[in-house]
């Protein structure tokens, strides 16, 4: 019974931090992060207090002081540009970023009190993918003063670049992400992860101010949306409706619209029946259309006695449109939506009536679809990395991104494909010859598995060869000529079958040029090694002395090695003995004198000694008269 109490008592204790956990994530609401670019601190902003993060680690460029755009615009101080001298693109990098949905917002900006009052026109690209550019006299259009996006986001980072056309220096605002619904805005089978919708034009018809969803009390799972407002389609066509009754069905998911969008609406005359929105686009684009309604017309009360038509560009979209009937009542939120291809410049929806004598419209959202650019394979990103910090690749190159898209700007000097089988964009073309690079060829080329044209000449690179090259078997033209090099030339590169350009003239290479690149020469390849004074081996270049292999010269180092470390062993055995023999020698010097000394002094008391007995037997011999001797 005791292990059965405590079994349910840890159940119920699991349940409830899984239910404590669950509703601290809901109370924390979706990821939103507001960045105020050039901001050394963060910011609020009244009146909604919002809270806007300094821009500190994401990227390059100045920040600066900055001056207002549009009214639309967050009342923020500063900004970041990105100075022609700092590359043709740059990023804000930012981690971190849950896995989900984001709407993204990117407000421009102008710099105060700047010599060039002239507007800055640049592209903008979100994961690799160009979703803008900016077009001229857009500070005098508020709408154009930001652009929106949305964007899977599944990597658990973003990365929004800035790529300069040659009109001024691209400068930012801000910048929103703000995650919304996964499902927000599913137009259809085509919708994917793949896709991403950047926002065209958002209406809000009839009365009332142009708002963010904050500002109609949104729910904050929308993305904060900029609704602008239109009283009108045109002079005498329509006119405005607007309620304070509660709209049913509005703040649903996934795209939880404010309830406040449906209380106001423009309704067409009777001098004009037909109800009719123009809007110029980019052509040859696909663009997903949302049409908001609710009856709120008084004189509009049951079912079929407001029926009408809605076309895009000509074409009949939606037939036999009855609020009522489709909604379900008076004031009911209804949503229609479309994707349409534009072939010329010119969207037009128009709403034609059937019944009754008038149409009715709430708001309008136009949304271009775009397909997401295939990116680069990562390996071969990372490889790059490191070639541009092991080169010493100046900012001007720009080296921010993604190397291969948006197509409109890869990175200078590289070249690439999409390779069918991955789906991905590989680096098959290398061109930074005569940049001035300085540094060291880094092992790490080797990961540029489909490279073909390699050029590095006329810089000051130094160092060896990188044996790791000879694995890029797709190499077709390789040129290091006019560097630094030193060093033989590795054997490896020999394995390139395809190599049919080789240039190492102009280095200070040395040793035999492997048999397996001479033997190339037979088969009509190019290859260039003059001006190395240390080659040798093949025609063209001086005869090599006995050849030795690898293994050869390696075990001749470490028996030179051994061998000095022999000598200097010996030597210091030989220079510590010498020391304690003077050492000795020393100390016996030091003590000469006082042996002698001693040496005297015992002679002397032997002579006394000697003396004493003498004189005592001679005494004796005359007291006792000589000895007799007989025979």
């Amino acid at each position: 019974m005791t292990n059965i109490a405590t079994f349910g008592f840890l159940l119920l204790w699991t349940l409830f931090l899984c239910f404590a956990f669950t509703a601290r994530s809901a109370q924390r609401g979706p990821f939103g992060m507001r960045i105020s670019c050039g901001a050394r601190q963060d910011v609020q902003t009244k009146p909604t207090t919002t809270l806007w993060y300094k821009d500190f680690g994401y990227t390059g460029g100045i920040p600066t002081n900055a001056s207002t755009t549009s009214y639309i615009a967050p009342p923020l101080k500063t900004l970041r540009y990105f100075p022609l001298s700092e590359g043709p693109s740059n990023c804000y990098n930012i981690n971190r970023v849950p896995k989900g949905h984001y709407s993204i917002r990117i407000f421009f900006g102008l710099v105060a009190n700047a010599r060039v009052t002239n507007e800055p026109l640049f592209d903008i690209s979100i994961q690799g993918t160009q979703i803008y550019s900016l077009r001229s006299d857009w500070t005098t259009h508020d709408d154009q003063a930001f652009t929106e996006a949305q964007v899977f986001l599944m990597d658990g980072s973003v990365s929004i670049c800035f790529h300069g056309t040659g009109h001024g220096d691209p400068a930012i605002l801000s910048i929103e992400i703000l995650q919304v619904d996964d499902k927000a805005y599913y137009f259809g089978p085509e919708w994917s992860q793949e896709i991403i919708l950047r926002t065209v034009k958002r209406l809000s018809c009839g009365f009332g101010q142009s708002k963010y969803g904050v500002d109609y009390g949104a729910d904050p799972r929308g993305g904060d949306r900029y609704w602008q407002h239109i009283k009108s389609f045109g002079d005498n066509s329509d006119s405005p409706r607007s309620v304070e009754t509660r709209i049913k069905q509005a703040s649903h998911p996934p795209n939880f619209y404010p309830e406040t969008l449906y209380r106001s609406a423009l309704v067409s005359t009777s001098s004009q029946p037909d109800l009719t929105y123009t809007l110029d686009v980019d052509p040859n684009k696909n663009y997903s259309i949302w049409l908001h309604f609710a009856e709120i017309d008084n004189s509009v009360t049951a079912v079929g006695q407001r029926v009408f038509d809605i076309m895009i560009n000509g074409n009949v979209v939606f037939q036999d449109v009855d609020i009522v009937k489709l909604s379900g009542d008076r004031y009911t939120a209804l949503v229609l939506n479309k994707t349409v291809t534009v072939n010329g410049r010119t969207l037009s929806i128009a709403l034609s009536p059937k019944k009754g004598s008038s149409a009715i419209i709430n708001a309008i959202e136009i949304l271009e679809v775009i397909t997401a650019e295939s990116k680069t394979l990562s390996d071969e990103v990372m490889a790059l990395q490191v070639l541009k910090k092991a080169l010493g690749l100046p900012p001007r190159f720009g080296w921010n991104g993604d190397p291969c898209v948006p197509q409109q700007h890869p990175w200078t000097g590289a070249d690439c494909r999409l390779d069918k089988r991955s789906s991905k964009w590989v680096i098959d073309g290398l061109g930074l010859d005569n940049q001035g690079l300085k540094g060291f060829f880094p092992n790490d080329i080797a990961r540029l598995h489909n490279l073909q044209i390699l050029n590095l000449s006329g810089n000051s690179i130094r160092g060896a060869i990188p044996y790791t090259l000879g694995t890029v078997t797709s190499l077709q033209v390789l040129d290091l000529s006019y560097n630094f090099f030193n060093g033989s030339i590795p054997e490896s590169l020999g394995q390139l079958t395809s190599l049919q350009r080789l240039n190492l003239n102009g280095n200070f290479l040395s040793g035999r040029v492997p048999a397996t690149l001479g033997g190339r020469l037979l088969h009509g390849a190019s290859f260039n090694f003059t001006d190395n004074a240390g080659l040798c081996g093949i025609p063209g270049l001086p005869t090599c002395g006995p050849h030795l292999s690898t293994g050869a010269k390696v075990g001749i180092g470490l028996g030179a090695s051994f061998t000095f470390l022999i000598l200097i062993t010996g030597s210091v055995c030989w220079w510590k003995r010498r020391q304690n023999i003077l050492r000795v020698q020393q100390i016996a010097a030091r003590a000469a004198p006082y042996a002698k000394a001693r040496t005297q002094f015992s002679r002397d008391m032997q002579m006394a000694r000697q003396n004493n007995n003498n004189y005592g037997n001679a005494h004796t011999a005359a007291e006792n008269g000589p000895i007799l001797l007989s025979r």
